[in-house]
C-alpha cells in the first residue's frame, strides 16, 4: 500500500505557497499542551506518517524534516522510509535541533506559520526571537495543517464523571481555596488553567478524552472572590454534575468561549498564567491592559504531593495490580510450557484480562509495551497485528504496563526470561538492576531534584561504558496522567528549573538499557517520596517502593551484586510476597512463592 504521506506533502506545500509561508512548524500539541493528543490534534502523525508520542515535523519548499528523541529513532527510521520526510536526531551531540535548523535555512523576510493552538505561550516567544535574528517572522494564526486535512476527526465528546469523594479523598473547594490561596500571594485577580490534568484534579472529575488519560476538554478560569468558570462541552455532562459544581461556586460556559471571556478582563484584572502550559492563541486573547503574572500553576505543585488518603489507596491499588501481573505472567509461563504459540500481542492481552479482573479498574493507563528480544531495545515498541513477534522458549521479553484504577494509576516494567539466556543479557540485566537498586535505596537531603539523583542509577552502566537516552524517573498522576511533573529524575539539561522532590510525591525508577537489533532491558517501579531523618545538617528523604511485583531473577547473574544489593533485592521480594499472598492461592501463589525466594 502506498504511502498516502507525499500526496498531503504535497498539499501542504501547496498551502505554503498560497500564504507565502517559508516554512510550516507542526508540533505534536494539542490547546491543552497535552503528551497524548485526541485524534483532532494529531496533525503531525497524519502529516508525517510517525506515531510516536513526541516529535516535530519542520517542511520547507524542498526539505521536510522529523526531529524526535533516541526513544523513536529505530521506529522513526521504519515509519518514515519512503515518505520524503528525513528523521532528524533530536537531543544529539552535534545534531542541530529543528530550531536551530530553521533559523539556519531562513532569509529576510521570510514568515513561518504554526498553529497557535498548537504552541505555549512562552515557546512562541523563543521562536520570535529566532526568527528575528535573521529578519523572519512568525505567524500563528495560521493552521496550514487544518486547511488541508479533510476528514479531520471531529472532537472527542466522552462523559464528563464526578470522582467520587471515597476517592478523591480532598473535597474540590478545598482545592480551590488552596488555589487561590497562592493567587492572592501573587496578587492576582484571575487564573488560567489549561491543563487537563490540572482542570480533572482540581475539580474532581474525570472524563475519557484522551486515550489512556482519564481527562477531558477543558480550560478553567479561576477568580479570586471565589467564583470560578469551566469552559466544557456542557453536553458531557449530567445535570446533576453541573448541579454540585454551581454549590461550588463553578459555572460552565463553551469549550470554544474561553477566548472571548479572556478579551473581556479589563485593566483592574491581574491574570495569573503559566507561559508553558497555556497556548499562545489563547493567551493572545488577553488585552494589554490586564497585568500578566507569569509562574507555575499552583495546581502542579499541589496534586502532585499525594494526600494521607489517597496514598492509603495507591497502596492497596498496588496489591492489586501486582496480583493481576502475577496471574498474567504465570498463565503466560505455562502457554509457554506447553508448547502453545504466543506472541507479543497475547502477552498485551493477558495483562489486559487480569487487570480488568481487578475491582475498580478503569482502563490502562498507557499501551502496553511487550517487546521480545530486539523489540525490547525499542523503548516505546508497540506490538500490532501487521508487525509483531512470536515467543520462543528463549532470550528476554520486556513487558512495560500500567492502570487506571478509581484509587491510582500504576507504571511497572518488568522483564522476563523466557528460558535460556546469554550472559550479555544477564549482565545487561544485572547492572541495570544495580542502578534501580543504587536509586531505590538513596537518603537525599530537603531540596535535593530528581537531576542531582539521576547518576545514581547510571552510574552501574556508566562504569562499563554503557548509558540509556531517557530520563530515570517520571512523577506519576493518582487516577489521572501516567507522566506528571513537576518533578522529574533525568539529566540536568542548562536552563530548566530544579524542582526539588518533596515527601508526598510518586516517581517511577526506570534505567535501562538498550542494544538494538539485540535485546532490551528496563526495570522499573514506582517510589514515594518519604521523611527519613533528621540530622545536624537538616531534614533527609527516601523512597518508599510502592509497585509490589517479582522481579524475575532468572534474568540476572547475582553473582554481579554486592551484599547490600542482594539484600535490597531479597528484602523487596519478601515484602511482594506478604503483600500478595493473600490475594493468590493455587498455581498462582506457587508461582509467587517461587519467584520470590531468597537469592
Amino acid at each position: 500500500m502506498n504511502s498516502p504521506v507525499p500526496d498531503r506533502l504535497a498539499a501542504l506545500r501547496a498551502a505554503m505557497r498560497e500564504h507565502r509561508a517559508a516554512a510550516c512548524l507542526v508540533p505534536t500539541a494539542d490547546p491543552h499542551l497535552s503528551e497524548y493528543l485526541p485524534g483532532h490534534w494529531s496533525a503531525r502523525e497524519w502529516l508525517s506518517g510517525f506515531t510516536g508520542s513526541a516529535g516535530t515535523l519542520l517542511v520547507t519548499p524542498d526539505h521536510a524534516g522529523l526531529w524526535t528523541d533516541s526513544r523513536y529513532f529505530s521506529q522513526g527510521e521504519q515509519q518514515l522510509a519512503g515518505s520524503g520526510i528525513t528523521l532528524m536526531n533530536q537531543h544529539v551531540s552535534h545534531a542541530p535541533e529543528h530550531l536551530s535548523w530553521l533559523q539556519k535555512h531562513l532569509h529576510q523576510g521570510d514568515v513561518v506559520a504554526v498553529a497557535g493552538d498548537s504552541v505555549s505561550l512562552g515557546t512562541k516567544r523563543q521562536i520570535e526571537r529566532l526568527l528575528a535574528e535573521v529578519g523572519a517572522s512568525l505567524r500563528t494564526d495560521l493552521d496550514l495543517p487544518g486547511e488541508i486535512w479533510s476528514d479531520r476527526p471531529a472532537l472527542p465528546r466522552a462523559p464528563v464523571v464526578e470522582h467520587a469523594m471515597q476517592w478523591a479523598c480532598v473535597a474540590r473547594a478545598d482545592k480551590l481555596a488552596r488555589v487561590r490561596s497562592a493567587m492572592r500571594r501573587h496578587g492576582a485577580t484571575h487564573h488560567l488553567i489549561s491543563s487537563l490534568d490540572d482542570i480533572a484534579w482540581l475539580t474532581n472529575l474525570r472524563g475519557s478524552d484522551v486515550e489512556c488519560n482519564p481527562v477531558f476538554l477543558a480550560h478553567l478560569l479561576i477568580e479570586a472572590d471565589g467564583r470560578a468558570t469551566l469552559f466544557v462541552d456542557r453536553g458531557k455532562l449530567q445535570d446533576a454534575t453541573v448541579a454540585a459544581l454551581a454549590t461550588d461556586g463553578l459555572q460552565l460556559a463553551d469549550y470554544r468561549s474561553v477566548s472571548d471571556a479572556l478579551r473581556e478582563l479589563d485593566g483592574s484584572s491581574a491574570l495569573l498564567l503559566d507561559a508553558s502550559r497555556v497556548v499562545c492563541a489563547v493567551a493572545d486573547a488577553v488585552r494589554d491592559a490586564v497585568r500578566r503574572i507569569e509562574a507555575p500553576n499552583p495546581s502542579m505543585a499541589l496534586k502532585a504531593r499525594k494526600s494521607g488518603g489517597e496514598l492509603a489507596h495507591v497502596r492497596e491499588v498496588m496489591r492489586r495490580d501486582g496480583a493481576a501481573l502475577v496471574r498474567a505472567f504465570r498463565r503466560l509461563e505455562e502457554r509457554l510450557a506447553a508448547g502453545m504459540v504466543q506472541t507479543e500481542l497475547d502477552v498485551d492481552t493477558l495483562v489486559r484480562e487480569e487487570r480488568a479482573a481487578q475491582p475498580h479498574f478503569v482502563g490502562e493507563s498507557f499501551a502496553t509495551i511487550a517487546g521480545y528480544q530486539a523489540n525490547g531495545a525499542l523503548p516505546h515498541y508497540r506490538a500490532t497485528p501487521e508487525s509483531h513477534s512470536t515467543l520462543q522458549r528463549k532470550g528476554l521479553l520486556l513487558v512495560d504496563s500500567g492502570g487506571q484504577y478509581l484509587g491510582g494509576t500504576t507504571d511497572i516494567t518488568r522483564v522476563l526470561a523466557l528460558g535460556e539466556t546469554s550472559a550479555e543479557q544477564r549482565r545487561d540485566a544485572t547492572l541495570v538492576m544495580k542502578g534501580l537498586i543504587a536509586l531505590s535505596r538513596a537518603r537525599f537531603p530537603k531540596g535535593a531534584s530528581g537531576p542531582q539523583l539521576d547518576a545514581l542509577a547510571r552510574a552501574p552502566l556508566w562504569a562499563a561504558g554503557m548509558d540509556y537516552g531517557h530520563g530515570t524517573g517520571h512523577g506519576v498522576g493518582y487516577f489521572l496522567n501516567v507522566h506528571e511533573g513537576p518533578q522529574g529524575i533525568r539529566p540536568p539539561v542548562s536552563g530548566s528549573a530544579l524542582v526539588a522532590l518533596e515527601p508526598g510525591m510518586i516517581t517511577s525508577i526506570e534505567p535501562g538499557l538498550y542494544k538494538p537489533a539485540r535485546h532490551g532491558i528496563r526495570h522499573e517501579n514506582l517510589a514515594l517520596v518519604v521523611e527519613s531523618e533528621q540530622t545536624e545538617f537538616g531534614d533527609y528523604y527516601a523512597f518508599e517502593t510502592l509497585t509490589l511485583c517479582p522481579f524475575d531473577r532468572r534474568a540476572l547473574e547475582p553473582g554481579l551484586l554486592n551484599p547490600e544489593e542482594r539484600a535490597w533485592l531479597d528484602d523487596y521480594h519478601a515484602s511482594v510476597r506478604t503483600a500478595l499472598s493473600p490475594l493468590l492461592d493455587g498455581a498462582d501463589l506457587a508461582w509467587l512463592e517461587r519467584h520470590c525466594a531468597p537469592l
